[in-house]
């Protein structure tokens, strides 16, 4: 059978992959996780599966670091968020890669181009790829990293949810409710923290509790005593704006 490793920071980041490798590829066997890049080196010296699933940015050690240690010894696939930038860099068909969060159609040509190479010798990640992943780590850092998804319960069960479809965050005393357009869910991170994370171009601090989306806003009103108000499209619910939040609604 043929055999994999995964390294990726996240936990919930590594099970989907895993999930998603299970029903693209049912004859691969992921024989180890790693949490970053010396732990992957560590396993495929170790286990030398035929290939390793690099998560692009992890703590201490990189996957693009890790895959010059060791893309002489395993066939790298390397994963990552940055959909532009990574098909600039990958589609040269030198290494493959799958976006976060994976999807199954893109996974199955990831499949397909990996079963061509598995009787095959892997190769060095050779200076034209180091060049290429240079050049990614630098539009990579030269930007800053905002959140890409929420991980959020909904019930007993934990769902990525990427930014783009929330709507909004509202905090209390204890949870914030993730509201999407088509359900609600809950994080135990505040509002304080998300507005550090995510970009402030797509969400607005409207109020210390409450964060929204700027292409979820419907429009402004105002209530009989005079507070502000945000309408969100295809919702009922008003989010109360706070004075010192109001200029952002200055020109609407």
């Amino acid at each position: 059978m043929p055999t994999a490793i995964i390294a990726d920071d996240e936990r919930l980041m590594r099970d989907q992959l895993r999930l998603r490798l299970g029903q693209a590829w049912p004859e691969l066997e992921i024989i180890g996780e790693a949490k970053n890049g010396d732990e992957a080196i560590e396993l495929v010296e170790q286990l030398k599966p035929d290939f390793a699933f690099l998560d692009i940015r992890m703590p201490g050690k990189t996957g693009m670091e890790a895959a010059q240690v060791i893309g002489s010894k395993t066939h790298i696939v390397f994963v990552t968020a940055y959909d532009t930038h990574a098909v600039e860099a990958f589609e040269q068909g030198a290494v493959d890669y799958v976006l976060k969060p994976p999807e199954h159609e893109r996974l199955l040509v990831t499949v397909e181009r990996l079963k061509m190479h598995l009787n095959k010798p892997a190769l060095d990640v050779n200076s034209s790829v180091t060049a290429m992943l240079s050049q990614l780590a630098e539009k990579i850092t030269a930007k800053p990293t905002y959140l890409q998804w929420i991980q959020a319960s909904i019930g007993q069960d934990l769902r990525m949810i990427p930014v783009e479809e929330i709507l909004f965050f509202r905090s209390d005393e204890k949870y914030t409710c993730v509201q999407t357009a088509k359900y609600e869910a809950l994080i135990r991170k505040p509002v304080r923290d998300l507005a550090e994370e995510l970009d402030p171009s797509l969400f607005w601090q409207i109020h210390r509790a409450t964060l929204v989306n700027v292409n979820a806003i419907e429009g402004v009103t105002r209530d009989i005593r005079g507070r502000h108000l945000v309408l969100i499209k295809g919702k009922s619910d008003k989010l109360e704006v706070s004075r010192s939040f109001l200029h952002l609604f200055k020109q609407m």
